[in-house]
């Protein structure tokens, strides 16, 4: 009964549990069709985004990008090729900040300056949101519909942020499923591997005979 239990702890670091998946209903945790989608956090970043971009552009695959927006403030031109590579933008707050620390108004706020940025900058309408470091709360979905947000979850957290491919490589045997969402990383965290983890999920991907999906295809919008 431990090893089942340890089993169960282990998955969830990995693969949200069901119970909060339910709780959280309106949240988007799995593909909507049985293709896997890969997603990006954090950027842009001028040590990552062009690389990813590269990478994906070479494997003819659309993704979304869950961008900070100060971080568009900084580059806005390498948030500019995000979107004309094809990909989505989605909104991952004004500084990344844990919102579940944060008042209604200062997330309200945080939310709101991100989608001004990005409309400013790339006149360009975001439709999801994904909250850093994968915390939120009861007041989230509020919050979210006055903005017409989808939050937009994951069923696959790589954590190669921890720049060990060697992580990735166990997250993708044991828990790549064919709806799976996938996060990965923009940022100096995943540098050295995230081109490589790429690489590896399409590696997987193909020897299940998964299929790689658009966000278009994968993810839904409540308007």
């Amino acid at each position: 009964m431990e090893r089942e239990e340890d089993k169960k702890i282990m998955k969830w670091k990995y693969n949200p549990p069901s119970l909060i998946k339910s709780v959280f209903s309106d949240f988007q945790w799995n593909s909507k069709v049985p293709n896997i989608l890969i997603t990006f956090d954090d950027g842009p970043n001028p040590n990552t985004t062009e690389f990813i971009l590269k990478e994906l552009d070479n494997n003819k695959i659309k993704s979304i990008f869950f961008c900070v927006g100060e971080n568009i403030q900084k580059y806005p031109n390498l948030a500019k090729e995000i979107i004309s590579e094809g990909h989505e933008i989605g909104n991952h707050t004004f500084k990344h900040q844990k919102i579940t620390k944060q008042s209604v108004e200062e997330f309200s706020k945080s939310i709101q300056l991100t989608q001004e940025i990005v409309k400013e900058n790339l006149n360009y309408e975001v439709k999801y949101f994904r909250p850093p470091h994968g915390r939120f709360d009861l007041r989230t979905k509020k919050i979210l519909n006055q903005f017409q947000l989808q939050s937009v979850m994951w069923s696959l957290l790589t954590y190669d942020y921890k720049n060990d491919l060697n992580i990735v490589k166990f997250a993708l045997a044991e828990y790549l499923r064919n709806d799976s969402i996938i996060v990965l990383h923009d940022s100096n965290k995943s540098k050295e591997i995230v081109v490589d983890s790429i690489k590896l999920i399409l590696e997987k991907s193909s020897k299940k005979d998964y299929q790689i999906g658009t966000p278009s295809e994968c993810l839904k919008h409540y308007s």
